[in-house]
């Protein structure tokens, strides 16, 4: 077997927000293992000047690759929009980053409008800039911080009348001026889909990375030579994470109850 081949795919986030993606990977890509690093200790990110999380970016990196990891996604938007392009100039790995799937929703919204519901620290980026600047000039993107959400999200408070309220001040203004697509513009956010879907009902699309990420993932593994084909039912995921690990293990157990996490001084 190929030592490099066999080697994991390391995945970070700002939190427990980017298991939405390692759940896809994990999915679409069996044979793989995987270590996935929650710096929840400072989430969210997209709060954070582009110099802070160009330092935190390089830290996860370097945790993931001391592991050994072939190839590494950046499980956050903010830190894609912010330090991918940084990463993937100082460091010899693959890197797989994620950005809202603004593009997906121009080609199905009907309505011409599209909401963006994402940190702050993605949607004042210059990637982000850049991906909205290319639509038609007929569809109109309302964009809306998310402030408030990841803290919730980081804290197991989901399911609560806090998130609730927050919700309805974020996404209420969308569908007052027609949005029939929302792009969930952070990694946190798959995980209120049915928060949301309380408020819109189903007239409302709701649109995530996580499955082109898992993709593009594959792709990129592929075309390295570094997909591991040796098929196993037995590969090895690892967590690890420096604040509040009761919650990432809640959110596991719903996949399998047989992963371990991890806490570490980081």
């Amino acid at each position: 077997m190929n030592k490099i081949t066999n080697s994991p795919i390391g995945i970070f986030d700002s939190g427990i927000g980017g298991t939405s993606i390692w759940k896809e990977i994990y999915t679409l890509l069996p044979n793989e293992h995987t270590i996935y690093l929650a710096d929840s200790i400072n989430a969210p990110y997209g709060q954070k000047s582009k110099e802070e999380i160009i330092h935190l970016s390089k830290k996860n990196t370097e945790f993931l690759l001391n592991k050994n990891a072939k190839i590494i996604v950046v499980a956050c938007n903010t830190a894609t929009t912010n330090a991918i392009k940084y990463l993937r100039e100082h460091y010899d790995v693959p890197f797989i980053g994620i950005e809202p799937a603004i593009k997906p929703a121009s080609l199905q919204t009907q309505t011409n409008v599209i909401g963006i519901l994402a940190t702050k620290g993605t949607l004042n980026s210059e990637l982000f800039e850049k991906t909205s600047s290319l639509l038609d000039n007929n569809i109109t993107i309302i964009e809306q911080v998310g402030e408030g959400l990841v803290d919730l999200i980081e804290r197991g408070l989901i399911n609560t009348p806090q998130m609730d309220l927050l919700l309805k001040k974020y996404i209420n203004p969308m569908l007052h001026k027609k949005a029939d697509c929302i792009v969930l513009g952070c990694t946190h956010y798959p995980y209120l889909i049915d928060a949301i879907k309380r408020i819109t009902g189903n007239s409302v699309q709701l649109i995530d990375s996580g499955e082109a990420v898992a993709k593009q993932t594959q792709n990129v593994l592929e075309q390295h030579h570094l997909l591991n084909t040796t098929k196993t039912k037995t590969a090895s995921h690892l967590f690890y994470i420096n604040k509040n690990k009761a919650v990432l293990e809640n959110i596991l157990k719903t996949i399998n109850p047989s992963l371990i996490v991890n806490e570490l001084s980081f």
